[in-house]
């Protein structure tokens, strides 16, 4: 195979700021301690961090003939990823974000959809996207051509082929469900935030949400909890929660996107389970303590190294 981590869906230009406490009123200024620019998205951040780790990796999906999209396709070859699937969709501006950085590491965002939603593969694609070990797709919910049934072609597709298949969501409400539903059945991981799989399932009870997708055909379900670690379900039985890494938070932009790339270089490693939840949240915590997605995040290097030396939380 061409490539061990295909990164497919939600890819944007950031720029970030840091600290935000409020907005300026009226024409005034505030003053910041850190400006950056980063490229991020459930699909983006994961295949620059994958790529960081040594990974070989391809990023599919879309940016506008614009600024943004020139900086994106031009920061991701800084990283070696193959871009040649990244399209350049006529009509739509490069998804785009402004994150206002909390002192706590909150960051909320001013977003600007964009070619995300316009992005398409054709039939005679998929043989190069999925000439992968791993394919992941990021940000269903906000490809609006391709989850229109194009998403779970391919993840099956996929599965039919012998590819291991990780999905993240951006989900807000139950009726999501029906859109992500189809996807399951062929996702070896199903790789939601709390929120998100709150949102979906509509319930509150982190069990009865990892059972309630399980149910509804996943594989296994790891569920990203921020502060409180993680939690991993499966069909066959096994069971694991992981507290977080204690550090210094700057920025969480990114952080559950960084975790699905850590775990997807422990499948690539062979890693058990275990030691693949290890280095997602070895590469999330890493990924707090600087701004913008990825920021903390070095090398595989130095995530093992991370690994060893920082202690979890309690």
């Amino acid at each position: 195979m061409t490539f061990d981590y295909t990164s497919m869906g939600f890819h944007t230009f950031d720029a970030l700021c840091y600290p935000v406490s409020d907005l300026p009123p009226g024409a005034d200024t505030i003053f910041v301690d850190d400006f950056t620019l980063a490229v991020s998205g459930a699909a983006g951040a994961a295949a620059v961090v994958a790529a960081k780790h040594g990974l070989r990796v391809m990023a599919v999906g879309g940016v506008g003939h614009d600024l943004m999209g020139d900086w994106v396709l031009k920061r991701m070859s800084d990283f070696n990823i193959d871009t040649g699937m990244m399209k350049r969709c006529e009509g739509y501006c490069t998804s785009s974000s402004i994150v206002t950085t909390r002192p706590n590491g909150q960051r909320p965002a001013l977003h600007k959809r964009g070619a995300t939603g316009g992005f398409y593969i054709e039939d005679d694609e998929v043989d190069r996207i999925l000439d992968t070990r791993i394919l992941h797709i990021g940000g269903v919910g906000l490809m609006d051509r391709m989850d229109k049934g194009r998403n779970s072609e391919i993840l099956a597709e996929a599965k039919r082929r012998g590819c291991i298949t990780t999905l993240d969501v951006f989900a807000s409400t139950p009726d999501d469900l029906e859109l992500i539903k189809p996807l399951l059945a062929n996702t070896d991981y199903f790789m939601p935030s709390e929120e998100e799989a709150m949102a979906l399932s509509g319930l509150a009870d982190l069990q009865s949400i990892a059972d309630f997708l399980l149910e509804q055909g996943a594989g296994a379900v790891v569920m990203t909890l921020g502060a409180d670690g993680v939690m991993y379900r499966d069909r066959k039985g096994a069971s694991i929660d992981r507290a977080a890494f204690a550090v210094d938070v700057v920025c969480t932009c990114g952080c559950g996107d960084c975790f699905n790339a850590g775990f997807a270089t422990g499948l690539h490693l062979g890693k058990p389970i275990e030691e693949c939840l290890s280095i997602g949240q070895a590469s999330a915590a890493q990924n707090a303590t600087g701004l913008g997605s990825q920021a903390g995040v070095k090398n595989l290097e130095t995530t093992l190294l991370f690994l060893e030396k920082m202690p979890a939380r309690c």
